[in-house]
């Protein structure tokens, strides 16, 4: 399953995401890892959580990032979640359609039970229509 956290910037996606996961980690039968561009939010994070800085990795594009995510999942086959903070620096989608990414990670999410949440910098309304379903808090 993808959820998404959108918003534009400063609205509180950020926060949204960690409350989130460490709620989440406290009844979570499996691992869970946070992406995100730095390492600032390291001490936000239950330490249960993985946090993996993507911008140390020299990914280029969102196929590249695609790439990155399943190398994690191939690596821990006991990740349940996975939680992207600033989902479109990330994934190099930056003024582009992320529709594309997100139906490759709903066929990701299916094939290895793991389940993404993303923090989008967009509005609800910018969002394309055919994920717009999967809005989970539109600040």
């Amino acid at each position: 399953m993808v959820r998404l956290i959108v918003g534009r910037k400063g609205k509180g996606k950020t926060k949204q995401l960690l409350d989130k996961v460490n709620n989440e980690v406290k009844i979570a039968s499996g691992n869970i890892v946070y992406l995100d561009r730095n390492r600032d939010h390291m001490y936000e994070l239950n330490n249960k959580v993985r946090l993996i800085d993507v911008s140390r990795y020299l990914i280029d594009n969102s196929d590249e990032f695609i790439g990155f995510v399943c190398g994690i999942i191939s690596q821990d086959h006991d990740l349940q979640q996975m939680y992207f903070d600033g989902f479109l620096r990330i994934s190099k989608l930056e003024g582009q359609d992320i529709t594309p990414t997100i139906e490759k990670l709903e066929k990701i999410s299916e094939a290895f039970q793991v389940d993404f949440i993303l923090s989008v910098s967009l509005d609800e309304d910018e969002l394309p229509a055919a994920i717009k379903d999967k809005v989970l808090v539109a600040l």
